[in-house]
């Protein structure tokens, strides 16, 4: 049990310790009244125990308790300055104790510190008399000794400078008689001293001086003016030696008060009373009112409770001979609930960041009720949808601190309205409206529109192109939502993207830094960064996607035949052949893309312009008619390939087509156009001479051949030799692969199949529609003894291995330099699409 009230002992040390640090600690000053401004009163700093730059570290502010603020405290030094006269008769009036309230406040830690300011007097007023003329009347019976009490004069100094004693000009029947009450007031009495004689001396003029005790001394005086009467010899009586009322504070002019009544034995006009107040200070004159027949005492200025709680005043009834009585009215005020609380503002933290800490301290006031009791006791609230609340601490001080998170994106400032009610009856309420802002920090990163910029551009552009812009909201404002658009580092192309596009840091503009090929580069990505100015930066990516629009700036480029080759390139035609037979098919291709690349063809200049056609769309070139013997031996075609771009582009090529009778020799003599174009074919008689010859030659072959396919039939072991395949160079400049199945310029494959004899180096052509006697050439793959049939008999093709190899290698040769030549149509397959510009090669059999 013992150790159980030990411990409880300790704490109550503990709590008493704690609250001993939060309530306030009062300190004591004196100052003289009617101080100069300015003057120091004391400086504080050795008081609070406090450095010197503590005061204004920790925010301390010096709060009055009256409407004026008197003092100032300067928080550099520590002193306490006087900031207003000060009068201690208008503050404090007869009071003895005249203190001034104020209190110093500091923050982080709150700690308030009560200042009790005594306000000494100093000699500053002169004695004054309520009236400069006294008038007496004394009857001539009045025996000596007699005393007649005289006004007080009133000096509102205290102690030693108000009045010390009353001097009565010279004379031979009155003097004066001062008394000191234990109150301190002083009281002077008229004395008779000797018999008066009416019919001697009727009226005496006497100075009355009352005398002060400052330094320097001050004196008032008054002049009495007595009056020698008949005899009277019953003075008024009042019915009650002291009158207790009770008087509502703020009672309209005239309310009554109440009513003295006083009593003379003595008759005629010695009984007629007339009622005064009597030794009264100056205030009453001005509060009250008092009816001097009827003896009513009303109200007649404002009763204010908060000034003073009563009153108290001597009446005099004065009957008519000049005797007089005396009695005292006590009157009590009652408070009425008339002042609204009030709220003082100490200090506002604004504008406030929005990432302060909970708890932090917003606003500090003070409330404050004149009124006393229920009527003086205050509630202070405030809205409840706020993220403040209210902690009250003490000596009526409040703190408005934060209580749940701040966004300034949200709200960016707070109007609160702090109401304070009391508890009178009325109750009266007011309000105080504070107004705080909520400062930017940088917690919102910026925000773009889209994660993903779509942007088209023409290719061929101009460098420096506008192409799109790029636009980031942030949530913050001013410098934390200044943006700053930039690039981050990627490849475009094997190459940087900053050598292709680049931002504007302000606006988000984009702009090409060079002219871009579709056919290089259809579309690119990269990575836009937007960085706001705030501390620490924030900052957010988004994607770009730049697609190149396709121009038509590719002319079609022919692949067969070979455009720009320098070698011309003969067709081989069989005179027996029928309109429609399909001669070759020209292929062309298109680097552009779409309907850039949709090619059409058509036959620009011909020898004979009704003996061929062009397909339009696939490039075939067919036969329209047989042939006949007016038919030129050589027939030259100019062919001309255009797309459909806008403007649309052509590119032409030139096909030689040789008119013949057969296959016979494999080995065709590379024939060279341009020289025949300058031979003479006008002379008649030389061809007639080549016919002749050509009869008789073709007779002796058919001879030979003859004899040879006999020999041919018998051996068994005869095989067709192949040509290898042979593809044309590739272009550098074209696409690997020109497939575009929209165009379907080139969709078929053609088959050219060659049959050579072992021993004659002849050799017989045909396409897939069999004209003349001719044999399908041997796959490689098959057996050795595989036979072949055909049509029609052919000539034996057994040789030695020799004629094989010298005729494989006469194909092999001729073939390798006449891509475009005369023989470039012996053992091909073309195939080709050049609607997207790409080519894919088909393969040769």
């Amino acid at each position: 049990m013992e150790d159980c009230f030990r411990i409880k002992q300790g704490l109550y040390i503990l709590l008493l310790l704690f609250i001993s640090g939060i309530l306030c600690v009062s300190i004591h000053y004196s100052v003289p009244e009617e101080k100069k401004i300015g003057s120091i009163v004391a400086n504080v700093l050795t008081d609070l125990k406090l450095g010197i730059k503590e005061l204004s570290a920790r925010r301390a502010q010096l709060v009055s308790k009256s409407s004026k603020q008197f003092f100032h405290l300067d928080t550099n030094s520590g002193n306490l300055l006087i900031n207003e006269k000060i009068d201690r008769e208008v503050l404090c009036g007869q009071n003895e104790l005249c203190l001034l309230e104020c209190e110093i406040v500091l923050q982080n830690p709150l700690r308030i510190y009560s200042i009790d300011m005594k306000i000494e007097d100093v000699n500053d007023n002169t004695p004054k008399f309520s009236k400069k003329d006294f008038q007496l009347e004394i009857s001539e019976h009045v025996l000596p000794n007699a005393r007649f009490p005289l006004e007080s004069a009133q000096d509102e100094d205290l102690g030693e400078n108000s009045i010390q004693n009353y001097t009565l000009s010279p004379n031979e029947h009155f003097r004066l008689d001062v008394e000191s009450n234990m109150d301190g007031s002083i009281y002077v009495d008229l004395i008779l001293e000797k018999p008066l004689d009416r019919e001697q001396d009727s009226h005496f003029g006497l100075t009355l001086t009352a005398v002060d005790g400052g330094i320097p001394r001050r004196t008032g005086t008054a002049q009495i003016h007595i009056k020698i009467l008949d005899i009277n010899d019953n003075s008024p009586q009042f019915t009650q030696s002291e009158y207790k009322v009770r008087l509502k504070e703020n009672s309209p002019q005239g309310t009554l008060i109440t009513r003295v009544e006083a009593k003379d034995l003595d008759f005629g006009s010695n009984a007629l009373i007339t009622y005064s107040f009597h030794r009264v200070p100056e205030k009453i004159y001005k509060l009250f009112h008092l009816n001097e027949v009827s003896g009513e005492i009303t109200v007649l200025g404002e009763i204010d409770y908060e000034k003073e709680t009563s009153y108290a005043m001597n009446i005099k009834a004065t009957d008519g001979g000049g005797l007089s009585g005396h009695c005292k009215v006590l009157v009590e005020v009652e408070d009425m609930n008339d002042n609204s609380p009030e709220v003082s503002v100490i200090s506002i933290n604004s504008p406030l960041p929005e990432n302060s800490p909970l708890e932090t301290l917003v606003v500090l006031f003070s409330v404050k009720d004149q009124d006393s009791g229920e009527n003086g006791r205050t509630v202070c609230s405030t809205e409840m949808n706020l993220p403040f609340v209210l902690k009250a601490t003490v000596n009526n001080y409040y703190q408005l601190v934060i209580q749940s998170p701040l966004d300034r994106e949200k709200v960016a400032e707070y109007n609160v309205t702090i109401t304070v009610m009391d508890r009178g009856s009325p109750r009266l309420t007011s309000t105080r409206i504070i107004h705080v802002q909520i400062s930017d920090v940088n917690d919102n990163p910026p925000v773009f529109e889209t994660s993903l910029f779509e942007m088209q551009v023409q290719e061929n552009n101009i460098p420096g192109l506008l192409i799109s812009s790029v636009q980031a909201t942030d949530r913050d404002t001013e410098q934390n939502a200044k943006l700053t658009y930039s690039l981050l580092p990627g490849n475009i192309g094997g190459g940087p993207v900053a050598s292709y596009i680049s931002i504007n840091s302000e606006t988000g503009n984009m702009y090409a830094l060079r002219s871009l090929d579709y056919e290089k580069i259809k579309d690119f990505r990269a990575t836009v960064r937007a960085t706001d100015s705030g501390t620490p930066t924030l900052s957010s990516d988004a994607i770009i996607h730049v697609t190149v629009i396709d121009e038509n700036d590719n002319a079609p480029f022919f692949l067969y035949p070979l455009q720009n080759n320098t070698s011309p390139c003969n067709e081989l035609l069989p005179k027996m052949t029928e309109a429609g037979y399909l001669i070759t098919k020209v292929v062309a291709v298109d680097g552009d893309s779409g309907q850039n690349s949709w090619l059409s063809y058509e036959l620009l200049k011909a020898t004979d312009p009704g003996l061929f056609s062009i397909g339009a769309q696939n490039g075939e070139v067919k036969t329209r008619r047989p042939l006949t013997e007016r038919d030129t031996s050589k027939q030259k075609l100019v062919i001309v390939v255009r797309d459909n771009g806008v403007p649309p582009q052509s590119s032409t090529a030139m096909l030689n087509i040789l008119p013949v009778d057969g296959f016979s020799d494999p080995y065709l003599k590379v024939v060279d156009v341009r020289q025949q174009e300058h031979e003479d074919e006008g002379a008649l008689t030389t061809y007639l001479v080549i016919c002749l010859a050509s009869v008789s030659s073709v007779f002796l072959i058919c001879i030979i051949s003859y004899v040879a396919i006999k020999m041919c039939r018998k051996d068994t072991q005869g095989s067709f030799i192949a040509a290898a395949p042979h593809f044309p160079p590739v272009m550098p400049d074209i696409p690997e692969n020109c497939t575009d199945s929209q165009s379907g310029s080139l969709s078929r494959n053609y088959q050219y199949d060659v049959c050579l004899t072992g021993g004659s180096l002849s050799s017989e052509f045909r396409f897939l529609r069999p004209l003349i006697p001719v044999f399908s050439v041997v796959d490689p793959n098959f057996p050795a003894n595989h036979k072949t049939s055909g049509s029609q008999d052919l000539p034996d093709c057994s040789e030695d291995n020799k004629s094989k190899e010298q005729v494989q290698a006469s194909l092999t040769e001729d073939a390798a330099p006449r891509s475009g030549g005369p023989g470039c149509t012996v053992n091909q397959a073309i195939g080709a699409n050049a609607n997207s510009g790409q080519n894919d090669w088909l393969s040769y059999q």
